[in-house]
């Protein structure tokens, strides 16, 4: 690939992370925030420049669309720009840059060579798939591949009460845009785990995805004062909670090692005063694993230790909300296509499962999907340190791009 390519593509990564950059090197955007509709602008700047059309649909998806066959279908890539709070500049918005410049090159190719593609090419930012501002997370995938309602999606509140519907409509971001029929989607992300960089691998063929049990959850006790309440008659609601969080935690030690992840990620408090017994906890539990069967024991032992704990702490554990995702393989021929032109560039590369939630894993239930790696460096993801490599952000770029090419001349047919 011509050495400005390259450079332009680490030029362009490098303006994308000014916005909302932290202090430690990453970047803070999270959904429909004033830092994300800044980056989303840019990134609409860069598509008119180069020759998209751009559109909005009703739950602020952002496309940018390349029409070389007036009514075929289109093929889509992409991934989002939203992140986490105090998060790295990788997760999400590499494999939106990277898809822009990889449609960009294979339009380019096409037109040099005077050849139609079978398929038209669109590029998409994916609302929300952080879910760290509005839950659940994927939600613009989510919605577009309906297994999430628009009406639901948009009359989800934050913690501070903002719906996503008032949010978006403060960025001027909601569309009546509808994408038309797409036969296959791609998608290249950093791996946010240590398996490649432990490994030395370049690229990862991503086969198959962990699954994910997600729960709202309330503990709910009674309000009283610190000092003046008997210790017998306390019903502390915050006691209760760190009952809680131990047993999730400690649900990993039922089962082999590593072939289940749990954690307590999310905590508030009421009334969240240093002399009043908490009357309300409300935190979030996040179990995942290879397949349902492991999740569904671990739900049952929790279960289990739930009424022990209530017991114990005079408290009531309510479940309020849950969101799931199945597991899953990806379709073999996107598989082989991936290792392909690792090979065709002389990248090493291995077949990989993503044990995070991703937007492919949303869409590979509609189309032919693919989903690819590039190594985060010792594993660290949802951190300002999170990093990858430029040579390997590189790597990836080249990689998809003939990936690309090979999608929409038909390979996934």
């Amino acid at each position: 690939m011509p050495e400005d390519s390259h450079e332009t593509f680490l030029a362009d990564f490098a303006l994308m992370s000014t916005f909302g950059a932290t202090a430690g090197g990453g970047v803070e955007r999270q959904a429909a925030t004033p830092e994300d509709g800044q980056v989303r602008a840019w990134l609409t700047d860069l598509f008119r420049k180069s020759g998209f059309e751009v559109h909005l649909d009703g739950i602020g998806n952002l496309y940018g669309l390349i029409e070389f066959s007036p009514g075929a279908d289109y093929v889509l890539f992409g991934s989002h720009l939203d992140s986490q709070p105090m998060a790295g500049k990788y997760d999400g918005a590499y494999g939106v840059l990277a898809a822009f410049h990889a449609v960009v090159r294979v339009a380019e190719a096409h037109r040099a060579a005077g050849t139609m593609p079978k398929y038209n090419l669109a590029v998409v930012d994916w609302f929300n798939e952080e879910g760290s501002r509005f839950k659940p997370s994927m939600m613009g995938s989510a919605v577009y591949s309906g297994k999430l309602s628009i009406d639901e999606a948009l009359s989800i509140s934050d913690s501070g009460g903002v719906s996503v519907r008032d949010a978006l409509t403060a960025l001027d971001a909601v569309g009546d845009f509808t994408l038309p029929p797409i036969a296959g989607y791609a998608e290249i992300h950093i791996e946010q785990g240590p398996s490649m960089d432990d490994s030395g691998v370049k690229i990862g063929a991503v086969a198959a995805t962990w699954c994910a049990y997600k729960y709202e959850v309330a503990v709910q006790g009674e309000q009283g004062h610190t000092g003046s309440m008997r210790m017998a008659s306390r019903k502390d609601a915050l006691l209760g909670a760190a009952h809680l969080i131990t047993a999730v935690n400690e649900l990993v030690d039922d089962f082999e090692q590593e072939t289940l992840h749990t954690t307590v990620s999310e905590l508030y408090v009421l009334p969240n005063s240093p002399v009043t017994i908490a009357r309300e906890v409300r935190l979030h539990i996040d179990m995942r694993a290879e397949n349902t069967e492991i999740l569904d024991r671990a739900l049952a032992l929790l279960l289990a230790k739930i009424e022990l704990l209530e017991q114990r702490t005079r408290t009531a554990v309510q479940f309020l909300a849950s969101n799931t995702w199945r597991s899953g393989t990806f379709v073999e021929a996107g598989v082989k296509l991936v290792e392909d032109a690792a090979d065709e560039l002389g990248h090493s590369h291995a077949r990989v499962k993503t044990l995070a939630g991703h937007d492919a894993t949303n869409i590979k239930d509609l189309v032919p999907t693919v989903l690819v790696f590039v190594p985060s460096i010792d594993g660290i993801s949802h951190n300002e340190r999170e990093l990858t490599s430029d040579i390997d952000m590189l790597a990836g770029v080249d990689v998809f791009e003939r990936i690309v090419h090979a999608i929409v001349t038909g390979a996934l047919d």
